[in-house]
């Protein structure tokens, strides 16, 4: 099933009241300053419902409108848009298990506790790596990040409990270069990317795709960063990581979702198989402190995607604003894109702004 656009809200079992009620919550955050701009999409049932932009891709050093083909810094969805992808596909082609010892394939990561960490715990952030390091201000250059991470202690037993960890997509992205012979950016690319028909979907963007770029923030000596990832650590490995670097459209992650409700496939391409959509978006920590499948996060008590989803729904977030849920369940997907870093990341309150967006596109399913 490609995407095609509904011909009215209640087409695609979504209510026109709700929509408007949405466009007045979203304009109503730009107006207070949560965020400078948004593109919000909403799909279900293989029909674009809405698709609206709101206030401004930039605000310093002059105000800019927000467009519906705005470029945005994906920040940590590039974990679920390429890492998590090429990592299963290349599981697929049987030239990697999600079982596998990390040691497998990074042989520096070994003792104390280490050769028990598996790709999956990587996925599903129960790898016992820390959180987050500032290698962009420990380190002389990128080639030493895979070994510097390799060579960390342990801060818990592997598999008893989830920390999200930057890290651990950073060697899943390695890992994922080393398996198939080529960077990360071109594999994304040629794996993902291009077979989706997602052209604006890429590391480093172009100059010219940088005039459409969502503003971000103030950095000494750069300036407001446009096209540009944000985060240090990317900017650091040159802007491709497993964890960020991304940058894309509200449109081609529409397209991606589907892909996901499709089971794997969109328009002819076949990204993945039902099967392994069906595991990478089961419960993989049961038990524990956080719901994760492989890469994505699990909605569960104060996950981003409000109060109404399915149980079944998963999606991720981006510390740059971005949001994408998917729910199967109804069939819907939610492309949620912010520019709220600019022109600082002191801004907080996105965080509930998301749940109240959608708490409104829940609350106007029709069936």
């Amino acid at each position: 099933m490609k995407l095609r656009e509904a011909g009215s809200p209640e087409e695609a079992g979504l209510s026109s009241d709700s929509l408007k009620r949405l466009a007045r919550l979203v304009e109503g955050h730009v107006a207070s300053g949560c965020y400078p701009g948004a593109v919000l999409l909403i799909a279900r049932r293989g029909l674009v419902a809405y698709r609206a932009a709101f206030g401004y891709r930039a605000v310093y050093p002059e105000r800019e409108e927000m467009t519906l083909d705005t470029i945005f810094d994906m920040a940590s969805l590039t974990k679920v848009v390429a890492t998590t992808p090429l990592i299963l596909r290349l599981a697929e082609e049987g030239l990697l298990a999600l079982d596998d010892p990390v040691s497998t394939y990074i042989p520096a990561f070994t003792g104390g506790g280490k050769d028990r960490v598996t790709l999956r715990h990587l996925l599903t952030h129960t790898s016992g790596l820390p959180a987050h390091i500032h290698l962009y201000s420990t380190l002389a250059s990128p080639d030493e990040v895979p070994g510097y991470i390799a060579r960390l202690p342990l801060e818990y037993e592997p598999g008893t409990k989830v920390v999200y960890s930057d890290l651990g997509f950073i060697l899943l992205g390695h890992i994922a270069e080393k398996v198939y012979g080529a960077p990360l950016d071109e594999a994304a690319r040629r794996l993902v990317f291009e077979p989706l028909g997602m052209r604006d979907t890429t590391f480093n963007p172009p100059a010219e795709a940088r005039a459409r770029a969502a503003a971000t923030e103030y950095v000494p000596g750069i300036g407001f960063l446009r096209g540009v990832v944000h985060d240090e650590n990317a900017r650091f490995m040159g802007g491709v990581s497993g964890h960020a670097g991304l940058f894309s459209t509200a449109d081609d992650l529409a397209v991606y979702a589907q892909t996901w409700l499709n089971g794997g496939s969109y328009g002819g391409a076949r990204l993945l198989s039902p099967a392994t959509v069906a595991e990478a978006t089961r419960p993989q920590t049961e038990g524990l402190n956080a719901r994760r499948g492989l890469g994505w996060q699990l909605r569960g008590p104060g996950t981003s995607c409000g109060d109404f989803f399915s149980m079944e729904a998963y999606g991720h977030t981006g510390f740059t604003g971005t949001s994408l849920w998917i729910d199967p369940r109804y069939q819907l997907a939610v492309v949620f894109l912010t520019n709220r870093v600019h022109p600082t990341r002191e801004n907080r309150c996105h965080l509930r702004a998301r749940r109240l967006v959608h708490n409104v596109v829940a609350g106007g399913l029709l069936d």
